[in-house]
């Protein structure tokens, strides 16, 4: 019996061992699968909407790329479908992160928006962190500094994070109707959210306001 209970033990040990080993090459590898898309040195992974280099007015200084004059949006070279994009962001006024857009030259019809603005005391569907006239945030968390962003899409799941705090839940395959949100709330797309791309380009708008942003980075789900 003796001998039973020592060869389970050692079962369940090394059992152990493989599970504490699997997991950890698991967290390894997620690690790893991190894309860099801006760390302060240059924009090698953006393009403009024909496909050249990024406008002069987006300038780096400090490891921040700002937009100082109008010059554009920033679109990534790669596409994206399912993810988790991570930045910082600081803003003087109006701009946004489009995701999954798949048409440069339609983005406001073929992708989605997250609005990057100042703070509101009542968020609504165009305040900072909401998806853009389509879902309000849950609530303000954005402060007047750098600010912290954690969006992930996975089919129709849509999830954000602002400063550390979950503003967006969404679905995407609740809004079934074009021009209409799934409170009964109009807004401007032709088409319904469920079926926009669910892979594209990420972007950082232009929108004539001072922006900045920094340690951008992506990983695909």
């Amino acid at each position: 019996m003796k001998c039973f209970c020592s060869t389970l033990s050692l079962r369940v040990l090394l059992g152990l061992a493989v599970a504490l080993g699997a997991a950890g090459l698991v967290r390894a590898q997620e690690e790893s699968e991190w894309i860099t898309l801006f760390d302060g040195s240059d924009l090698a992974a953006w393009q403009n909407r024909d496909g050249g280099p990024p406008g002069a007015g987006w300038v780096i200084e400090d490891d921040v790329v700002t937009r100082k004059e109008g010059t554009g949006y920033l679109w990534t070279k790669e596409q994206f479908g399912d993810f988790v994009l991570e930045l910082e962001y600081k803003t003087q006024g109006n701009s946004g992160v489009f995701f999954r857009t798949g048409n440069l030259r339609d983005h406001v019809q073929t992708g989605l928006e997250m609005q990057v603005h100042r703070p509101v005391d009542e968020p609504n569907r165009q305040s900072v962190g909401g998806i853009y006239d389509a879902l309000a945030p849950s609530k303000n968390a954005a402060t007047e500094g750098w600010n912290t962003v954690v969006l992930k899409a996975k089919g129709s799941r849509i999830t954000i994070d602002l400063n550390g705090e979950r503003i967006i839940d969404a679905d995407l395959d609740d809004w079934t109707e074009p021009r209409r949100n799934p409170d009964g709330s109009n807004n401007k797309y032709r088409m319904a959210l469920k079926d926009f791309p669910r892979e594209g380009y990420i972007g950082l708008q232009d929108h004539g306001d001072v922006v900045s942003y920094r340690n951008i980075r992506i990983r695909r789900l």
